[in-house]
């Protein structure tokens, strides 16, 4: 099954690169950060991803404690590589959830994307014990050049700059996501819990089940329990697709939960982990 999602759908499914910032009015920005995440193909020229991803601010305790004490966040950019293409195109979220972890992001007007393939959404219920398979780029650029071949992994191992180093790679076309393959444990309400392994850089991913249909979107993780991946189901995608279709705007929801990781990779810009 892996096989069969990843040779039909590997084009559809992207790499996002984001930088944000948190800061006073009049002040330089408090924190400024990089975000590494996935998404993919749900309508011509729309990306399912988290609402974590669009607006990375949400799940970071450091962003969240500086906007409790009155800091405005803003996303500086928002990066889309797909594979093939050797270049990003600009992403734009354009509908965010007022109930889930999930957004969709506008992509910017490019012929070549237009050509890429949605993603099918699956039909009815999921249930618990299936097979799955989780697409997405956990590690992010590191990842992607861990794998790259040994010349382009000596050149590109030791850089800090992310998105120089995904410049380089989609022009040789190694933008690559991988794949992760487990059973759905659980589902409650619209959570899924299945134990395909997922690391950060792979919130946003589709989760597919035997049929090569998206079940659901690929969200955090438990931190301690190898069986604690957690997704949401896509059939809270649908009246976010049609609501981006018709320029819908962005609502409210909660921070990430204490005890539950988001599979989103935050980076400081001097290179600190949050």
């Amino acid at each position: 099954m892996p096989a069969m999602v990843l040779n039909r759908y590997r084009n559809s499914i992207c790499y996002i690169h984001g930088v944000y910032q948190v800061g006073f009015p009049t002040h330089q920005a408090s924190l400024r950060a990089r975000i590494s995440a996935t998404g993919f193909v749900v309508a011509d020229g729309f990306l399912a991803t988290n609402r974590h991803v669009a607006e990375p601010w949400y799940g970071d305790p450091e962003a969240d404690a500086l906007i409790r004490r009155g800091a405005t966040p803003k996303l500086e950019k928002l990066l889309a590589f797909f594979p093939g293409l050797p270049a990003s195109v600009v992403v734009t979220p354009t509908v965010v959830s007022a109930k889930g972890d999930l957004a969709i992001l506008r992509i910017e007007s490019s012929p070549a994307i237009h050509q890429l393939a949605p993603l099918p959404l699956a039909n009815g219920p999921v249930p618990p014990g299936d097979l799955v398979t989780v697409i997405g780029y956990p590690m992010g650029i590191a990842g992607m050049i861990a794998k790259a071949p040994p010349s382009v992994y000596e050149r590109l191992a030791y850089r800090h700059d992310d998105i120089a180093a995904a410049n380089e790679l989609a022009a040789l076309s190694l933008i690559r996501p991988s794949a992760t393959y487990g059973h759905l444990g659980d589902v409650v309400g619209d959570k899924l819990v299945y134990d395909a392994p997922t690391a950060h850089g792979g919130s946003g991913g589709p989760v597919f089940n035997a049929r090569g249909e998206v079940i659901g979107i690929n969200s955090a993780y438990l931190d301690g329990f190898s069986g604690g991946t957690l997704g949401v189901s896509a059939d809270t995608l649908r009246p976010l697709i049609a609501a981006a279709q018709k320029k819908g705007h962005p609502a409210e929801h909660p921070a990430t939960p204490a005890g539950v990781a988001s599979a989103a990779g935050h980076q400081t810009i001097d290179g600190s982990q949050n």
